[in-house]
């Protein structure tokens, strides 16, 4: 059994640099996608590190089964989507820093560079791309109604966009099995974020039980080792995943909310640790806003768009 890395990483000092109260009883979990700036991220991390208390997953766990308490402004850091930049921009930075952090894969897509489906139809749309129901829309317009489309629906309209689109997609590199073996070489925990990245709460009970129990399946094939944490595609969370997770021995479970997490439950009683909340932030959020990111203050996605670096 591979030993946890969480043991050697520092944990530094931290001036009073945010205000105490509410957030300094909460978690704070940051959640990443593409890492498309590696310099601006490392400042959020060192930003971080001065005003904050980076925890790992193995911390989060030990305090929601009653073990050792975690610090206060404790922060975890989450990359969702299994973007490779999580492993060729992210990793450098954190191991660096020895910053703990926990990379969500879609183990479908490992070792191949087929896009995500909605980056694919997007594409497809611009390239006069048409399905039942859809023409006559932006790209934009398209990808939101796909998405709300029970799973069949959505699968068999971007079979139509690719047989009517005047040119197929192009490639993305995917996380590859040796990425996979650096993240968590790297101190960076691996999990579950479905087999496709189905948005759940559109599937019937035969394709959530695949999309789990089959990303369980090929993550373990690819690393040896069995995840024991989950996110939820597409921020949704879905009623029926919680026994299959707790079938297959899972800890954790992450939810993009936007809110910090309460370590005391509601109503101060056990917190659900298959329900934990995330807030997300980018490369380009502003160093105000990550500080109130932070603190539990979430500006709107417009907002953080258009944020300078910090």
């Amino acid at each position: 059994m591979r030993q946890s890395n969480t043991t050697t990483l520092a944990r530094p000092a931290l001036p009073p640099a945010l205000p105490l109260g509410r957030a300094a009883r909460r978690l704070a979990v940051l959640t990443f996608q593409d890492v498309t700036d590696r310099q601006a991220f490392a400042a959020q991390v060192e930003r971080l590190q001065r005003t904050a208390a980076p925890v790992s997953l193995d911390d989060v766990e030990r305090a929601l089964s009653g073990g050792a308490p975690l610090p206060p402004h404790a922060v975890l850091l989450t990359f969702e989507r299994g973007h490779r930049s999580a492993a060729t921009e992210a990793l450098p930075v954190l191991a660096a820093r020895r910053v703990p952090g926990v990379a969500f894969v879609v183990p479908g897509l490992v070792d191949t560079d087929r896009p995500y489906w909605w980056q694919e139809a997007r594409f497809l749309v611009e390239q006069g791309g048409r399905a039942r129901g859809l023409s006559g829309r932006t790209p934009g317009d398209v990808v939101a109604a796909l998405s709300a489309l029970p799973d069949p629906d959505r699968r068999r309209s971007l079979e139509e966009l690719r047989v009517t689109a005047r040119r197929p997609a192009p490639g993305t590199p995917q996380l590859t099995a040796a990425d996979l073996l650096a993240l968590r070489d790297g101190g960076v925990e691996l999990g579950n974020h479905t087999l496709s990245h189905a948005r759940l709460d559109t599937c019937d009970g035969y394709v959530v039980r695949e999309e789990v129990a089959g990303g369980h399946e090929r993550l373990t094939r690819l690393t040896g080792e069995q995840p024991r944490t989950f996110a939820y595609p597409d921020a949704v969370f879905d009623e029926r995943v919680a026994p299959l997770l707790r079938g297959l021995a899972y800890r954790s479970a992450f939810v993009s909310d936007g809110t910090l997490f309460d370590l005391r439950g509601a109503g101060g009683g056990q917190p659900d640790p298959l329900r934990i909340s995330r807030l997300k932030v980018t490369p380009g959020t502003s160093r105000g806003m990550f500080d109130g990111v932070l603190s539990g203050w979430t500006p709107t996605a417009r907002r953080l768009r258009g944020a300078v670096a910090v």
